[in-house]
């Protein structure tokens, strides 16, 4: 497995120390942009009750999670009416699950095995986000450790304009830890999903 310093996105030339050979940094007064396919490698597991990927939870977002060759994560997502703020726009707070849900999952084309309990996330909101329109975050890890890691993403509107950002902490922790479950619980959590897409654009 390749360790985070030592792989290159091939978007923008994003280094996986943070740093970037060359291009403003993600989301940083970014419009709209040409977009690119990226080859999807696996759709992660859901669960059933979760809030962001919960497919029996009749108030959650019910995202789908996809891991890219390059080791980013992506979400999709389509918020319905009941996810509004102002009319036709997205409540901030289910912008900010959503982008902590992606950002917490990016540890996964890295480590299988880790889970995630958030430490820290700034927010920046840069554009509304529409109701009822088909909505991407992207997500990638930029520091590693033992204990911990830091990632950063971005929600993308279908033009490819970048409508929210956000940086956050995470504490890695086996689910053991962060719930007392049984092996049926457990199963609940972790439902594997077979692979539908072969590429994602944006």
């Amino acid at each position: 497995m390749k360790s985070p310093e030592n792989r290159r996105c091939a978007a923008g030339d994003i280094s996986w120390d943070g740093r970037r050979a060359a291009g403003p940094e993600i989301g940083e007064g970014q419009e709209a942009k040409e977009k690119m396919k990226y080859k999807v490698v696996k759709k992660q597991y859901i669960s059933e009750m979760c809030f962001g990927c919960g497919k029996d939870n009749p108030a959650g977002i019910k995202a789908q999670f996809y891991e890219l060759e390059d080791q980013r994560v992506v979400a999709l997502f389509k918020p319905g009416e009941f996810f509004q703020s102002y009319p036709q726009r997205m409540h901030g707070g289910v912008s900010a699950s959503i982008m902590d849900e992606t950002l917490g999952r990016a540890i996964l084309p890295i480590e299988p095995d880790s889970w995630a309990v958030t430490a820290e996330i700034t927010i920046r909101y840069k554009k509304p986000a529409p109701l009822d329109t088909p909505l991407k975050v992207v997500a990638e890890v930029t520091e590693n450790s033992r204990r911990v890691f830091k990632a950063r993403g971005e929600m993308l509107l279908p033009d490819g304009t970048v409508a929210v950002t956000a940086q956050g902490t995470y504490v890695k922790q086996p689910l053991s830890k962060i719930s007392d479950m049984t092996k049926i619980d457990s199963d609940r959590v972790m439902i594997e999903m077979e692979n539908d897409l072969e590429y994602i654009e944006f």
